[in-house]
């Protein structure tokens, strides 16, 4: 029978904490140590609110480190003075190849001397029409022509947030009245079919940050995931957030705590000089 269930399926444990509490995770050496790392580095971020929400988990994460990041908004990676996180509001949210553009032209204004380099879409940038197989070839075509011009920059991937999808009897009711699919759940399919085209890309490859999969990952390790006509679909992890969309202080927390991971992993040598 088709429909819409929501399930729970194990997941490979991120490296975003094992512990049931995400503090008692995060305040150990191997965090000061990443922290440390990424506070000498020349960073460029491109975002909307949910790398807000990121910048916010870091800075929490760095104040209970003892570890003084400095993360300032700059409008452009020319701009960037010394080491820091600058980043950079890329314009508009609904319109991703609009974002792509701006990423573009924010690395490019002035000669940049980043180190590490990554733009992130909005879960408001995907709909069900949403044309993915261009979008992502799009996006590869301006990472590509970016990696020429910046050959000691290492561009960081980031796959598509998500969102959380109504459940219980009243998403049930929905369906047996023909309001099924959830409209959330088709623009997390298309979600999760540009992450997997990201990840097909570049993993192993290339630095992924796979925000989606740390929102999909509930503190116990499952993942949390709708099934619809034999499809498991990733969904926002109800836990992480209060509006259904962007992180509250717990999900800032486990996704920053992945984010500096990421960004602390990649080697000195690939750093611009």
């Amino acid at each position: 029978m088709s429909g819409t269930h929501f399930v729970t399926s194990a997941l490979l444990a991120l490296a975003v904490g094992t512990s049931a509490s995400v503090q008692a995770a995060d305040v150990d050496a191997s965090l000061h140590a990443e922290l440390e790392r990424i506070s000498h580095r020349r960073i460029f971020f491109g975002h909307q609110s949910v790398g807000v929400n990121l910048l916010d988990g870091v800075r929490q994460l760095a104040r209970m480190a003892g570890v003084p990041v400095r993360i300032a908004e700059i409008k452009e990676a020319g701009s960037m003075e010394g080491a820091m996180i600058g980043h950079t509001f890329i314009a508009d949210n609904e319109n991703p190849l609009k974002k792509l553009k701006s990423f573009e032209q924010a690395m490019d204004t002035r000669p940049a001397s980043v180190d590490i380099a990554l733009m992130k879409f909005c879960f408001v940038d995907f709909s069900a029409e949403t044309d993915v197989q261009m979008l992502f070839a799009r996006y590869s075509a301006s990472i590509n022509n970016l990696r020429v011009k910046h050959p000691g920059t290492t561009f960081v991937h980031v796959t598509a947030p998500l969102t959380a999808v109504e459940g219980g009897l009243k998403a049930r009711a929905k369906y047996l009245l023909g309001y099924a699919p959830l409209y959330e759940t088709m623009e997390n399919m298309r979600r999760e079919e540009y992450n997997t085209l990201l990840r097909k890309a570049y993993q192993g490859r290339e630095p992924i940050f796979d925000l989606a999969r740390v929102e999909s990952t509930a503190p116990d390790g499952t993942m949390e995931a709708v099934k619809w006509k034999g499809m498991v679909v990733p969904v926002m992890t109800p836990e992480y957030t209060s509006d259904g969309g962007h992180l509250n202080d717990a999900g800032q927390l486990r996704a920053a705590r992945e984010l500096v991971r990421i960004l602390a992993s990649i080697p000195e040598r690939t750093a611009a000089r």
